[in-house]
């Protein structure tokens, strides 16, 4: 399938921002009505392989992870009628890196009513890439409880593993190059829901 390009802005940017904005080093990869199929097909994957969503609770890491569990656990329910406990689980103080970033500040962790407890717990986040992030949200999930089963949902995984971690569940496999960046937008915190690709430096 061909992919859209970005659409070209014809007010006049200055030249300190050309670099960003110009549509040779950005790439719209999926517009929203094409992310929102990516949605469904994940959710339509995941009651495949839970029977339904039986015993089953997302957790999304923040930012946008948060958003994404939310919209799957609402596409199950329409789907199957099935309500998908929803919760979010914050990683700031498991990630590695904190002594090389700047201060983060922390943000909610919500279990569900039901809790995590014997149940498959499904960790919710829109793009894979070194697997850093995921290796610390279970080592956050470590300290709220004993889950019978750990998976993974991504919107996109972008290669690069710097650990053995893989998804159970891939909205969009996307190849891309360690000096490229993948940027997911969603309503929820961006105002519009896109994925797009920037050349630049790796994050």
């Amino acid at each position: 399938m061909a992919y859209p390009e970005a659409a070209a802005d014809a007010t006049p940017v200055p030249l300190d921002n050309r670099r960003e904005t110009s549509p040779s080093t950005s790439k719209v990869i999926l517009t929203g009505a094409e992310l929102q199929r990516v949605i469904d097909r994940i959710a339509h994957q995941i009651l495949e392989k839970t029977q339904g969503g039986a015993d089953t609770v997302l957790l999304g890491i923040p930012t946008r992870g948060a958003p994404l569990a939310r919209r799957i656990a609402d596409r199950i329910h329409t789907f199957e009628g099935v309500r998908v406990p929803v919760g979010v689980i914050d990683i700031t103080l498991y990630r590695d890196d904190l002594r090389s970033q700047a201060p983060r500040a922390l943000g909610p962790t919500q279990l569900p009513p039901e809790g995590i407890d014997g149940a498959r717990v499904i960790l919710v986040d829109d793009v894979l890439f070194r697997g850093r992030t995921v290796r610390a949200a279970l080592d956050a999930l470590r300290d709220l409880g004993r889950p019978a089963s750990v998976q993974l949902a991504v919107l996109v995984d972008r290669g690069h593993r710097e650990l053995p971690i893989r998804a159970d569940y891939v909205g969009k496999n996307l190849p891309t190059a360690l000096v490229e960046q993948v940027r997911v937008s969603l309503t929820e915190t961006d105002g519009a829901d896109a994925i797009t690709i920037i050349q630049g430096d790796a994050p």
